[in-house]
């Protein structure tokens, strides 16, 4: 072998300035590696430039709910990680229909977005004969956040310990009893509803402009049950406020396994909420997409991660066509249970 050379790979490759690649196979690779970093190059500089000023972030629920909380964990870690502070403005009402509403609204320009919400998205368009906004039309659908399932609470003055004693109790005193929600649409609601349809009890639906409200009135008595988002729903048993009795999902959560799934008394009762990013028509593909790669690293950071667990929630990342398809998907499978509850909202 001439000096200089060495043997790699049954190829002669000279160690010095110059090299000899016999076949061409190794001059190949390094000309591929070299395209691919181009091609990486490239596509760097085509990303849009975004965010280039502060973002609006329309919350459609007021602050301090669940859905509320989990929404500037996601902001807080978004200002952090493109070094643009996202601004969360509360646009509550309708069940979630006016802040929904805004965001269709908004200038296309990617600085407005806001929360994607199962209530206004998948459940509304049954329960609202008139909606203010077209929900195939008048949005670009950017990514999914979380999903989480609700938790049925009571007060301490209700003598039942279990869904099954609490059904019995309805059934004995029809029309007594009510249940706070969040706003007509809401899963708050429509689980409560699902409740009476599958438990056959009459009970009251008072529907606030945002769960907060629903909670004050439980721990004031002026309502007897909540079925709320977890996180906040999970805080109020855990502190002794309140006493849960059935999560809302198919099966127990890992943050509350001690207490029983409602499909354990009701099988086939199932609801849970999910909450995403949703923007206005016409956001240029490239931006949508970019706002979709930003939110996926902040959701799936350790810190997001380990905060929603915290409050009962999953990270349910998922791309702007499956956040788009999973909506309508979810109207799909609530259309006959907002029916068949006769719930209706003129």
């Amino acid at each position: 072998m001439p000096r200089g050379e060495a043997a790699m790979n049954g190829e002669t490759i000279n160690t010095g300035r110059s090299w000899h690649a016999p076949g061409g196979g190794t001059r190949r690779a390094l000309l591929g590696i070299a395209g691919a970093a181009c091609a990486a190059a490239t596509a760097q500089a085509q990303r849009p430039a975004w965010p280039t000023q502060p973002i609006r972030f329309i919350g459609i629920f007021p602050p301090g709910g669940g859905t509320d909380i989990l929404s500037r964990i996601w902001c807080n870690r978004m200002a952090e990680v493109t070094g643009q502070s996202f601004v969360v403005e509360n646009r509550s009402g309708s069940g979630g229909n006016v802040g929904t509403e805004a965001i269709a609204r908004a200038t296309p320009d990617g600085n407005t977005i806001g929360l994607a919400s199962v209530s206004s998205l998948s459940i509304a368009p049954t329960l609202y004969p008139r909606l203010p906004y077209d929900v195939e039309r008048d949005f670009s659908y950017i990514c999914g956040l979380w999903q989480l399932p609700n938790l049925l609470i009571v007060r301490h003055g209700i003598p039942a310990h279990s869904v099954p004693e609490l059904i019995t109790l309805c059934r004995r005193e029809p029309g007594r009893y009510s249940f706070g929600s969040s706003g007509a649409g809401t899963t708050l609601h429509i689980a409560g509803e699902m409740f009476k349809h599958m438990g056959q009890v009459n009970i009251l639906h008072v529907p606030y402009r945002g769960g907060a409200q629903a909670y004050n009135d439980l721990l004031g008595g002026r309502v007897d049950m909540v079925f709320g988002n977890i996180p906040e729903a999970l805080r109020l048993s855990r502190e002794g406020q309140v006493r849960p009795l059935a999560v809302t999902g198919a099966a127990r959560s890992p943050q509350a396994p001690e207490v029983p799934a409602m499909a354990e008394f009701l099988p086939g009762y199932e609801i849970n909420s999910w909450g995403g990013v949703l923007g206005p028509a016409g956001i240029q593909t490239a931006i949508v997409e970019r706002i979709a790669e930003v939110g996926r690293e902040a959701v799936e950071s350790a810190e997001v991660r380990r905060r929603f667990e915290e409050a009962g929630a999953t990270v349910w990342w998922t791309p702007p066509a499956g956040l788009a398809e999973f909506r309508r998907e979810n109207e799909t499978r609530f259309a006959p249970l907002v029916r068949a509850s006769g719930a209706r909202v003129e």
